[in-house]
């Protein structure tokens, strides 16, 4: 394991574990970090046939650190922003990635799942994207692919309003593959993704890449990743990461004068 992420190479499978339950698998920039360096190594590995994402304890994640988020929303944060490294990787990756969900996954944790090719979710896991409410907007391509997957009105509802999704709901509009039992879900993924190793790798590399336009996808991460940017030094943000530290409810309203 290495910051928070354990890492196992098994029967051709990469299993990539967010494993921070104490802190509900937030993913700090050294996790970010971690998970981009196996994900691109991962690429130019042939023994590497599939790529399995899952969580620790009873959550997938909570998203970012919204620690490090007030860090770099008061200029405190130094360094390189993994994440951009992290998303940049999902989104190239050839291989074929399942995600395996439990509890919540918050943000990014969501985000992520529109870049996986097969979803397996717990009956208990609950999908909600709540970047506005933090004064941010959507990352990882999701300002495409979510509305691209499930519809604009629906898109917009998750994003605007942070509207949660229950397992039963993502299955339905399109989000997911299938919802387990939560006892039963690391099997199936586990499952799936040997599965998946099994078939041709130049096939299912070469089907992976008609169907998904890496560099459309990435040219939507990158007019995202300004405008976040910009959005983290904004007083609007100040204000809701502020009053998440204080556990309040922020307001905006002050601010429109």
């Amino acid at each position: 394991m290495t910051e928070h992420i354990k890492i196992e190479n098994r029967d051709h499978v990469l299993t990539l574990t967010f494993a921070r339950p104490d802190k509900k698998n937030a993913l700090t920039n050294a996790m970010y970090g971690t998970l981009a360096d196996a994900i691109l190594g991962a690429e130019t590995d042939p023994a590497v046939r599939a790529i399995v994402l899952r969580g620790e304890g009873d959550m997938y994640t909570a998203g970012n650190d919204v620690g490090e988020f007030a860090m770099m929303a008061t200029g405190q944060f130094r360094g390189e922003r993994h994440v951009s490294r992290f998303i940049d990787s999902i989104a190239r990756s050839t291989k074929p990635m399942v995600a395996a969900v439990q509890g919540r996954a918050v943000g990014i944790g969501t985000t992520m799942l529109l870049h996986c090719d097969f979803v397996v979710l717990a009956e208990n896991a609950l999908l909600s994207t709540p970047f506005v409410g933090l004064a941010l907007v959507p990352e990882a391509a999701s300002s495409l692919l979510l509305p691209l997957r499930i519809g604009y009105v629906r898109a917009y509802e998750m994003f605007a309003l942070g509207e949660t999704l229950d397992a039963r709901t993502a299955l339905g509009i399109g989000i997911a593959n299938r919802v387990v039992a939560l006892d039963k879900l690391h099997a199936e993924a586990a499952s799936i993704a040997a599965r998946l190793a099994r078939q041709p790798a130049g096939s299912l590399a070469a089907t992976k890449r008609l169907m998904r336009n890496a560099e459309t996808l990435l040219a939507q991460m990158a007019a995202e990743s300004s405008i976040f940017a910009e959005r983290l030094t904004t007083p609007e943000a100040r204000e809701a990461f502020t009053a998440f530290a204080e556990k309040r409810q922020a307001d905006f309203m002050k601010l429109a004068s």
